[in-house]
């Protein structure tokens, strides 16, 4: 009897609404998440406009169009995003075993995982050298100052002139303060930022081998499920074999500058990326020479159309690819400064250290590029972590970004409920998604 009520109390709880629910609330926990990550990123924002931020993401189509559906999009961007904010709070045990939740929804999360730490090492590494730098200054600053005004001069004098000194002296303090409140990566260079956290993580060894031993341990664990799965893939392994798909990036930088149009295609930002490149213009020729380059040679030799891409007419990439990239043979070429600007504009928009903005890039590419499909909800999470990441996004663009976000909304969940079709080879109706 105890047994047939709890099949029964089982099947309710797996029904379709509750399971759909359930990413529901993992929604509005993610919002939450994205609303704490914010303030702690930018201590001086202020909390409306860190509410407008979390609400306009809660709306970002991709994520807002999987909220309704039982898919593990949601959880594992909520996972990815509630590890990456226990990180920030400098609880890395509680963050690895939040990456070993991620991993365990989405086996690809890993890269996230590692991501996460590795930002983690850079956090502690750049602050003990930020700290060292404001010591050692506090300290020369007071040595100059006191071999400028003798002291027995001080005494002397009159309360003006006793106050003088000290006041100097806050004076200096104050500008060092503002000074040392820039990340070090500010002042250094992308080499010197390098041998910075070698150096300091080899004299914190001890120290981080404790906070971040966890994370090994998952990706151990991660290691031997692979072996003994024999691929990273769970289910269909031959539909979701590893290819080099470089073209991934290609796609991924447009997609999520075009997410962010009011900040990415503005005249602002195109000025600000040509003054950047007039500045040292041998330098920036060769970086959109090489730049180009790349990105010809991803879309020529790396460019996949999956068996799903050209067969499954129910994702709107299916029509992408056929009205759009394959609408004519230079099409493809053709968007390819597109794809370049955009890498470029995503590049400045990053408040990072240039050591972040490269474990950014090669976390993205390590989760893209073996993917054969063309999948935008892929992009999610880099999508995400890039724009909490970018410094140029005010209130107005916040909420141009937030109106163009719902027109998607309504229009895709329009097709979704009262656009069905069928298929002549497959009983049911089928609807139009992502």
């Amino acid at each position: 009897m105890f047994f047939i009520r709890g099949v029964s109390l089982f099947s309710e709880l797996c029904s379709t609404p509750i399971l759909r629910s359930v990413n529901g609330v993992l929604a509005i926990l993610c919002s939450v998440i994205v609303y704490e990550i914010i303030t702690l990123l930018r201590p001086d924002i202020d909390e409306r406009k860190a509410t407008i931020f979390a609400v306009v993401l809660a709306l970002y189509p991709l994520h807002w169009f999987f909220t309704f559906l039982y898919y593990t999009d949601v959880a594992s961007l909520t996972t990815v995003l509630a590890m990456y904010l226990a990180c920030l709070k400098k609880k890395y045990h509680l963050s690895a075993l939040l990456g070993a939740y991620a991993v365990f929804i989405r086996q690809t999360n890993i890269v996230w995982m590692l991501f996460v730490a590795c930002t983690g090492v850079m956090d502690i590494t750049l602050a003990h050298q930020r700290e060292s730098l404001k010591v050692d200054n506090l300290n020369t600053t007071g040595n100059k100052i006191g071999h400028s005004v003798p002291s027995n001069r001080i005494i002397v004098g009159s309360n003006m002139r006793r106050r003088k000194p000290n006041s100097a002296v806050d004076n200096s303090k104050s500008s060092m303060t503002s000074t040392l409140i820039y990340s070090t990566s500010h002042s250094l260079g992308f080499l010197d930022e390098i041998k910075a956290i070698c150096l300091t993580s080899w004299h914190m060894k001890s120290k981080l081998l404790f906070s971040f031993s966890p994370f090994l341990v998952v990706l151990v664990a991660f290691v031997a499920f692979v072996r003994w799965n024999g691929s990273v893939v769970l289910g269909a392994k031959e539909a979701h074999a590893v290819s080099p798909h470089f073209a991934q990036l290609m796609y991924f930088s447009l997609v999520s500058s075009l997410a962010l149009a009011p900040l990415h295609f503005c005249l602002d930002q195109a000025e600000h990326l040509f003054r950047s490149f007039w500045k040292k213009r041998a330098l920036g020729f060769c970086q959109w020479i090489v730049a180009l380059a790349a990105g010809f040679i991803s879309v020529q030799s790396y460019s996949i159309a999956h068996a799903y891409l050209l067969a499954d007419n129910r994702h709107y990439t299916f029509y992408l690819w056929r009205k759009v990239i394959q609408s004519h043979w230079s099409t493809k070429y053709l968007l390819v400064p597109l794809y370049v600007y955009s890498w470029f504009s995503i590049f400045r928009v990053l408040a990072r250290p240039k050591i972040w903005v490269l474990a950014y890039f090669l976390a993205t590419a390590a989760v893209l590029v073996p993917a054969p499909l063309i999948e935008f909800r892929y992009y999610t999470i880099p999508f995400y972590l890039m724009i909490l990441h970018s410094h140029t996004v005010d209130t107005q663009c916040l909420v141009v970004i937030g109106l163009g976000y719902v027109v998607t909304n309504v229009f895709t969940m329009f097709m979704f409920l009262f656009r069905p079709f069928n298929w002549s080879h497959e009983p049911g109706k089928q609807r139009f998604i992502w």
